[in-house]
């Protein structure tokens, strides 16, 4: 009866908009959006729109809430079982096809209530990224099939914000993570516009990478969820397929499942057990079928988790449950390439042809050549390095930016209430070497370290965090400074990287005979690194240096990661020893 009834919703609500769609060639402007939610609202019983902090552009971010028993409240929301999807649209204002597309889905719902599943509420943002999207333009999408105009992909801060989630450098961010962890929702939705190879498609999608969401719900997505979604949109003619990122040039070189790490969208939700979807409409399509196939598939989809919502809501739970006691995490993904399966895929015959610009080969897609074939689609991805949880993390109360993206996500801390010397985990950088310049970062990636034991004084006020938490994956892959997506890759802790003490080799001459006398085999290692590098064997300095660096003189913070990781909990409060 309940699969009747999601399919008659379903059909009903697709049927209210197939008798009389709207043709898109231009999308609303900022004001317009606004405007039309505003109306909405104040139309409908099952309608709430609030505001929930600032984005860089001086504008509140809007969040709309339709639930069809008036239920506005997260908490109460919760405790009635309702699955939470929440729907964000123009992370790049370029990408506006999710912005109509939602409008549309509120106007269909306000306009008749009873479609809305009872045990669904929807959480929409209307557009996220503001500040892009009121900078309206033309040509900033050089290979996009419209609209007219739409809004640009950086913030105010020239940021992308599908890449700032871990480090929140925007203030977009900052009010989007407290909104998330606010609802804590089972599902999100992503809207975007892809770009890449020709297909027929109208529109791919991007669910969570499932090897590395919690097994619990990963096995229901892999299995269920997704095979629904599908199913459905065959149903009703709008077929879809993964997103299109090929191993080759073409998609006949076979289709790779999208690792998204926790600084995109999806990967952010992951990190909180929630199920994530990018929906990728295709930018050569006319935005006109964009918009509807982004409406489509959101009907469809709600409808499916309408459908699963109590198997949905409990998972949800038991995945939280179980990460508070899970050991293991991996710190990076490698693409297994012996796994994969067939899938149909709808193409076009492709080609090289010569370019009459530059006289060399360039790739074309045949569109009066459509084709469906067999591709491999590879998405298996596994532990390409593994590590333990630590039980304990000691965050120094100085490190304020960091303290302060810990506490919006939820994660529990309690401060030190004296002076505290404990025996502590640490880890060494070596060789740190910043990449270029990335999303106003000087990126670390892959960086050397090494982990050593030592006795250290914490102060009063230093953060102690236990990892007995539903957020431990947010904890440690920000926390383990050996994960990509970690506050120390994205530079909040780049002051330890340098020295602050130094010395004058004439003065310090003495000093080394009196080290390498008492520690032999620092000169035995002097010498050894002499005959191998004339450049340190020709330098009375460089040599004193090699000397310092081993010495007790060298200072012990620099380069020391300064988050404590201890292998136990402690009990608080602690006695100075």
């Amino acid at each position: 009866m309940r699969l009747f009834i999601c399919s008659l919703f379903l059909s009903t609500a697709l049927l209210a908009q197939n008798k009389s769609r709207k043709v898109y060639t231009t999308t609303l402007t900022y004001d317009q959006v606004i405007a039309e939610y505003t109306a909405l609202d104040q139309k409908s019983e099952i309608a709430f729109m609030s505001t929930s902090g600032m984005t860089d552009a001086g504008k509140p971010l809007h969040v709309f809430v339709l639930s069809s028993d008036k239920t506005f409240d997260p908490a109460t929301a919760k405790k009635a079982g309702k699955a939470v999807i929440m729907i964000n649209n123009a992370i790049h204002p370029g990408e506006p096809d999710g912005v109509d597309a939602s409008l549309e889905l509120v106007r269909m719902y306000t306009d008749s209530p009873k479609l809305l599943p009872a045990n669904v509420v929807l959480v929409i943002i209307p557009i996220y990224n503001i500040d892009g999207y009121l900078n309206r333009g033309n040509n900033s999408r050089a290979n996009q099939n419209g609209p007219e105009l739409y809004g640009f992909r950086g913030n105010a801060k020239n940021l992308d914000l599908n890449r700032d989630f871990i480090k929140a450098d925007a203030q977009n961010t900052i009010s989007f993570e407290q909104i998330f962890q606010l609802w804590k929702p089972d599902i999100l939705i992503d809207n975007h516009v892809s770009d890449g190879a020709d297909y027929q498609y109208t529109m791919t999608m991007i669910a969570t990478q499932r090897n590395k969401l919690q097994p619990l719900l990963s096995e229901y997505m892999d299995k269920k969820l997704v095979p629904g979604i599908y199913s459905d949109m065959n149903k009703i003619g709008k077929p879809i397929c993964p997103y299109v990122e090929t191993r080759g040039e073409t998609p006949e070189s076979g289709i790779v499942g999208f690792m998204e790490g926790p600084r995109f969208a999806t990967g952010y939700a992951a990190l909180f057990n929630c199920i994530g979807f990018v929906l990728e409409t295709h930018m050569l399509k006319p935005y006109n079928d964009r918009v509807w196939a982004t409406y489509d598939l959101m009907v469809v989809m709600i409808n499916r988790v309408s459908t699963d919502a109590n198997e949905i809501v409990r998972l949800h739970k038991e995945a939280d449950e179980a990460v508070k006691t899970q050991k293991e995490y991996v710190q990076r993904w490698v693409l297994d390439t012996t796994k994969y399966e067939m899938i149909d895929f709808m193409g076009y015959e492709s080609a090289h042809v010569t370019s009459k610009i530059t006289g060399l080969p360039v790739l074309s897609y045949d569109r009066t050549k459509p084709y469906t074939k067999k591709v491999r689609f590879y998405n298996t991805y596994k532990p390409g390095t593994l590590t333990y949880k630590w039980e304990t993390y000691i965050v120094p109360q100085a490190y304020t930016d960091v303290i302060y993206r810990l506490q919006i996500n939820g994660v529990k801390m309690q401060r030190l209430e004296r002076d505290t010397v404990l025996d502590a985990g640490w880890f060494v950088i070596q060789g740190a070497v910043p990449a270029n310049l990335y999303e106003s970062h000087y990126y670390h990636k892959q960086t050397d370290m090494y982990y050593i034991t030592r006795t250290e004084r914490f102060f009063k006020g230093d953060y102690v965090i236990v990892t007995n938490q539903s957020c431990n994956r947010y904890i440690v892959e920000t926390l383990d400074p050996r994960f990509d997506d970690s506050f120390f890759a994205w530079n909040f802790f780049d002051g330890i990287l340098s020295q602050k003490e130094w010395f004058s080799d004439y003065v310090f001459d003495p000093k080394a005979e009196e080290i390498i006398e008492k520690n032999p085999e620092i000169k035995a290692d002097l010498d050894e690194a002499c005959k191998k590098d004339t450049v340190l064997a020709n330098s009375h300095w460089l040599q004193m240096n090699f000397i310092y660096q081993r010495s007790e003189y060298k200072e012990p913070t620099h380069n020391r990661y300064p988050v404590g990781m201890l292998n136990r909990i402690i009990e608080l409060p602690l006695d100075d020893k």
